[in-house]
């Protein structure tokens, strides 16, 4: 199962950079090329939804499977693995909020983008009217 929480650390590390490179100031020379990777890429990282919610119900699975060390059930290394498991899912949670949230701001970030990119094309063409 490491695999999956991988491959989703780097689609989220992707998405962070992508959202940082198109709203960094003076990359104006770049801007159209980065306009341009980012919606072509938007189709494919739209799979990290339902990713995301498959690594979701896995969690949530682990967590009713799990056995309950309570009390003096347990020895301490038990208790000790119970601890970690739950920490490792607390983290793994943390990954896919930030994965869909990162998702969620490259989306928003690159319409906005686009739509500024069309308002300024509109002004410059009634400037060169008058």
């Amino acid at each position: 199962m490491a695999l999956e929480w991988v491959v989703l650390g780097y689609a989220a590390g992707a998405e962070a950079i992508m959202v940082l490179l198109l709203t960094i100031p003076g990359l104006d020379s770049l801007r159209k090329g980065l306009i341009a990777v980012t919606r072509n890429l938007l189709k494919p990282f739209l799979s990290v939804v339902p990713f995301c919610l498959f690594l979701l119900m896995d969690i949530y699975w682990k967590y009713e499977t799990r056995p309950s060390c309570e009390g003096d059930s347990c020895t301490p290394s038990e208790h000790l693995r119970h601890q970690k498991s739950i920490m490792k899912s607390q983290r793994n949670a943390l990954l896919i909020a930030t994965a869909l949230v990162f998702y969620w701001l490259l989306y928003s970030v690159t319409n906005l983008v686009v739509r500024i990119e069309q308002l300024n094309q509109r002004i410059e063409r009634l400037k060169n009217k008058d």
